[in-house]
């Protein structure tokens, strides 16, 4: 998979590396609830992680989020992996780079 260059707002950068661990570790529990059949944990977590990615500019863990979030409603763990597996390519190789807001750009 080629790097995927997504642009966020320099604000935002302090915060955006806990974003990363936070989804990380999402891939963790989702895992081990798949184990569990544990669907309204996976559900709960596909939901946050749907509000959370578009917020910081990663429609794309919005996207994920909300598919693992309707497939744990379905109680559907094949599709859930393959969510997961797509989130975990995303992050590994995603490359942020921070853009600076325009001073001055109201006239």
């Amino acid at each position: 998979m080629d790097k995927i260059t997504v642009h966020v707002d320099a604000e935002l950068e302090a915060i955006i590396p806990r974003f990363f661990e936070l989804r990380a570790k999402d891939i963790v529990v989702i895992n081990e609830s798949l184990g569990k059949k544990d669907f309204e944990t996976i559900k709960r977590l596909g939901h946050s992680m749907k509000g959370a990615g578009g917020g910081y500019g990663f429609d794309y863990v919005s996207e994920i989020g909300q598919a693992i979030e309707e497939a744990a409603k379905k109680e559907d763990a094949g599709d859930i992996k393959e969510w997961i597996l797509k989130l975990g390519n995303y992050l590994e190789n995603i490359e942020v780079v921070y853009d600076e807001q325009v001073e001055g750009a109201h006239s």
